[in-house]
């Protein structure tokens, strides 16, 4: 999973990103994407696709990235993704989540030395060059972590948002279309998280 990244650092690149999103087919809740330049690649906790983690697991090696890394967070609430669709969103929560990590290193002589790995097929909008790797969590370290930190970020907001509306449940689906989940929109409506573009909701 290394294999861009060491690439990329033998080409010059100082400064090597990866970035991901969470929370993309969920009816409720915000998409969050992280970004995330490693300043280690050997981890005591597995760092993997966040899908193929437990949910201790990724809890632990959530604590290990934060603590050997730089990077950044960018989320988009549900009303903008109702005003913008779903792909617009993840890719603006993408580029936020990249301009907060630079925001970090501004004054740092390779954040203008820079290369973003981006999982999927996507366009983004910023002064870097970047490479758009389909499955990437499983091909990148870096996008890897920073699935980690975007699915762990967005599961701690929704279990904010099941204390505020505990008739959801958000806390077992975290807003994505069970059937539990759908058959108490059709009985009680929809709450002010509700992506309302959506076709379940």
């Amino acid at each position: 999973m290394l294999y861009h990244e060491k690439r990329l650092k033998k080409k010059g690149f100082d400064l090597v990103i990866g970035v991901d999103e969470a929370g993309r087919g969920p009816l409720a809740g915000p998409v969050v994407a992280a970004a995330v330049a490693l300043k280690t690649h050997r981890f005591k906790n597995r760092i993997d696709d966040s899908k193929k983690l437990s949910h201790k697991q990724r809890e632990n090696a959530f604590l290990e990235i934060i603590d050997n890394s730089i990077f950044g967070l960018g989320i988009v609430e549900e009303g903008q993704i109702d005003s913008i669709n779903i792909f617009e969103a993840s890719r603006l929560a993408m580029q936020k989540a990249v301009d907060s990590l630079i925001d970090k290193v501004i004054f740092d002589e390779y954040s203008n030395n820079a290369f973003v790995l981006a999982d999927g097929n996507m366009r983004l909008n910023f002064p870097y060059p970047y490479l758009s790797l389909i499955n990437g969590e499983s091909k990148s370290q870096s996008i890897a972590a920073a699935s980690i930190l975007a699915k762990v970020t967005r599961d701690r907001i929704m279990s904010v948002y099941d204390k505020i509306y505990p008739e959801y449940g958000f806390l077992k689906h975290k807003g994505y279309s069970t059937k539990l989940h759908r058959k108490t929109i059709s009985e009680i409506g929809l709450s002010k998280i509700h992506r309302k573009t959506f076709s379940c909701v």
